[in-house]
C-alpha cells in the first residue's frame, strides 16, 4: 500500500486536518515559497502534529547547519532536498545529523540521472518552481523503476491518484495543491485523498 504526504502546511488549520486525516507525512516547506514556514512556525506546528505522522523538511540548497538544527531539535525527521544538492551534500548531511534524505528528481521527457546517496527520491514534474506545478509528467518514463523507494508528486489529486498508484505502486504519493481550495488547504480534500490512497490496491 502506497504512503501518503501532505505538503505545504503552514496554519493551525492545517495540522488539525490532517491530524484529523492520518497521513503518513507532513511536510514543511522551508525554501522560498507561499507555502514557507519560518523555524519557529514549524516548531509550533510539528508540536501540536499528531506523533504518528511523519514531518519531513522541504529544502532548496539549505545550509547543512540549519537542516541539522531542525533535525536535532525534533522538528523535522526527514529532510527533502529540491536545490542542486550533490552527493557529497548529501552524504555530509547524513553524516552531521544522521536523518533520512529524499531527493527530488525533476521529469520532462526522459529518465534522467539517479542522484546517489538518498534513502528515496521524489519524482516531481520540472519546473522553474522546484515543484508546487500542480501538473504532472508521463508516468510511464518511471513505470517498473524499482532502483531505490520514491515518492510521486507533481499534480496529483482525488481525481487521478488511484490511477498513478495502479500504474506505479509507489512507496509514497505526495500532494499540496491537489488538497487545497483558492490556496489554502481543505480539510474535506485532505480527507478524500488519504481514504483513496488507503484504499486503493
Amino acid at each position: 500500500m502506497s504512503k501518503v504526504k501532505i505538503c505545504g502546511l503552514s496554519r493551525a488549520e492545517d495540522i488539525e486536518a490532517v491530524n484529523a486525516a492520518l497521513p503518513d507525512y507532513a511536510g514543511f516547506v522551508f525554501a522560498e515559497s507561499r507555502r514557507h514556514v519560518d523555524e519557529r512556525t514549524a516548531a509550533k506546528l510539528r508540536g501540536d502534529l499528531d506523533s504518528r505522522i511523519g514531518a519531513v523538511g522541504v529544502f532548496v540548497n539549505e545550509d547543512i547547519e540549519k537542516v541539522t538544527r531542525l533535525f536535532e531539535k525534533g522538528i523535522i525527521d526527514i529532510a527533502q532536498l529540491h536545490g542542486d544538492e550533490d552527493e557529497d551534500y548529501i552524504r555530509t548531511l547524513k553524516e552531521s545529523c544522521g536523518c533520512r534524505v529524499i531527493k527530488t528528481v525533476s521529469m520532462e521527457n526522459i529518465m534522467p540521472d539517479i542522484p546517489k546517496g538518498p534513502d528515496y527520491l521524489l519524482f516531481d514534474t520540472l519546473s522553474a518552481e522546484r515543484g508546487g506545478t500542480g501538473r504532472t509528467f508521463d508516468w510511464h518514463i518511471i513505470k517498473g523503476f524499482d532502483k531505490k523507494p520514491y515518492f510521486l508528486a507533481g499534480g496529483l489529486n482525488a481525481a487521478n491518484v488511484r490511477e498513478a498508484i495502479g500504474l506505479l505502486s509507489p512507496y509514497c504519493v505526495d500532494v499540496s495543491g491537489g488538497v487545497e481550495t483558492y490556496g489554502v488547504k481543505d480539510a474535506a480534500k485532505i480527507k478524500e485523498f488519504v481514504n483513496i490512497v488507503r484504499r486503493a490496491d
